[in-house]
């Protein structure tokens, strides 16, 4: 059976993410964007392929993929019949931080 599978990166990345919106706005922005993201990698469990090449990272040669929820690339790898969640990206930022991370 296949199952989704958090890096400790991208679980780090989350939960900045969420203690800023918490920092930011309000516990129920944080918990709202957080749950969002959560949410948006289902459809990968049915579909792991659904997501584009990640352009900024095909040198790396490990096919990362991402979905798009809100601002925010969930770049993942798909292996065997795992998909790895190994970041979470805000968009608005410069992709080439993106290779630094990864």
């Amino acid at each position: 059976m296949r199952q989704i599978i958090w890096t400790n990166f991208a679980i780090s990345e989350l939960k900045n993410i969420y203690l800023y919106y918490r920092m930011v706005a309000s516990d129920k922005v944080a918990d709202k964007i957080r749950k969002s993201i959560f949410d948006g990698t289902k459809p990968l469990i049915k579909q792991p392929l659904i997501g584009a090449v990640e352009e900024n990272l095909i040198d790396l040669g490990q096919e990362h993929r991402y979905i798009v929820v809100d601002n925010y690339k969930i770049i993942y790898r798909v292996i065997q019949l795992d998909i790895y969640i190994t970041d979470i990206f805000d968009c608005r930022q410069n992709p080439k931080k993106m290779k630094k991370r990864n």
